[in-house]
């Protein structure tokens, strides 16, 4: 967490840092002049806030979820278990995102602030074709969680299955 800490100090970007416990005390003492540490946030309102231009991530999935629902492209730092698949799709497979660390090793704040920097340059050309495709996932996603769509329909049809329901009866079920 320093590491991250001074990486984002050096980077020059703006930034809110979520740490808890012990983390919080020791890292909201020096969080610089372009940065601000808290123990708490509701993620999904921060995500949707328009001033927000990209996310670092452990890469779980409820948090891939609101960056992708609020079209903010993801800065991956996977700890543990799934969390290495899950930056791979986002990098690899979604290209809407970027590695902070490759392997298993600590990284440099000079690494971190390197790699802020670059994620955060919107002029350059692999940043727009980023922002692009987060667009256009994002739209992807909005139309499925609305009324009539995929993830609607999917969790309908979950639900009259297990209640063995009819399509009349299952808003009724659910209210």
């Amino acid at each position: 967490m320093d590491e991250i800490l001074a990486g984002l100090k050096q980077s020059g970007v703006n930034f809110l840092l979520i740490a808890r416990g012990d983390a919080f005390s020791r890292l909201s003492r020096d969080c610089g002049s372009n940065g601000l540490v808290t123990e708490w946030c509701d993620q999904l309102r921060v995500l949707l806030h328009s001033s927000i231009g990209g996310f670092l991530s452990h890469c779980g999935w409820n948090s891939i979820k609101e960056s992708v629902f609020s079209g903010v492209p993801i800065l991956t730092f996977p700890i543990t278990g799934e969390q290495d698949i899950n930056s791979e799709v986002i990098v690899g497979d979604w290209k809407i995102g970027r590695k902070v660390k490759t392997g298993s090793n600590v990284v440099a704040r000079a690494e971190i602030a390197a790699v802020v920097r670059r994620f955060m340059d919107r002029e350059s050309d692999e940043s727009k074709e980023m922002m692009e495709r987060v667009k256009k996932v994002k739209g992807v996603c909005r139309v499925s969680v609305s009324e009539g769509g995929s993830a609607t329909r999917e969790i309908d049809s979950f639900i009259r299955d297990q209640l063995g329901l009819s399509d009349s009866k299952v808003g009724k079920a659910v209210e």
